[in-house]
């Protein structure tokens, strides 16, 4: 199976704007980046791969520019039809959706990372993910820290943690 040359949407017009605020972060953060991934909702407008004979939907990922916007909380945006809906494959036009927004804060070997999905995004429903103080602390392993939603699963480090809390607002042209 070829992969297909993804387009962009010339006009894109679902735009969000995604904020994401860090409190209680014991330190500095090396960099703050941001991704959005998209996938083909309509399998059946790809072709079954040689050998296996499954379908694997097309999938991409796009960077988000994060910038400070002060007191800890950085802005960017997101268009949730940035792709080209069309016929890649000669089956039938492809439709890709938004699958999550994440923010993605670095400190040395670890990435902290905060997804919104795409329920989340589109509902404009704020997520806060809590990380561990220890964890910020141990950045000589290189791994992706996705936190917990409940402060509490942290136990008796419940005090210990700080907040990542992404959020998106739909911004109308």
């Amino acid at each position: 199976m070829n992969k297909p040359d993804i387009k962009f949407n010339p006009h894109p017009r679902m735009r969000y704007e995604i904020t994401v605020k860090v409190d209680g972060a014991p330190g500095p953060f090396d960099r703050v980046e941001g991704v959005v991934d998209y996938r083909v909702t309509n399998e059946a407008c790809v072709p079954l791969t040689p050998v296996t004979g499954a379908t694997v939907a097309p999938e991409k990922r796009v960077p988000i520019t994060l910038t400070p916007a002060g007191n800890n909380v950085y802005k960017g945006e997101v268009f949730a039809d940035l792709l080209q809906d069309e016929d890649y494959y000669g089956k039938g036009v492809c439709h890709w959706a938004v699958v999550a927004a994440s923010a993605n804060l670095f400190v040395k070997q670890v990435d902290f990372s905060a997804p919104l999905f795409r329920d989340e995004l589109f509902k404009g429903k704020p997520v806060t993910r809590y990380y561990s103080n220890r964890s910020y602390a141990t950045t000589h392993l290189d791994r992706v820290d996705v936190g917990e939603t409940d402060r509490a699963q942290y136990q008796d480090e419940a005090n210990a943690t700080f907040s990542i809390t992404v959020h998106a607002e739909e911004k109308h042209p």
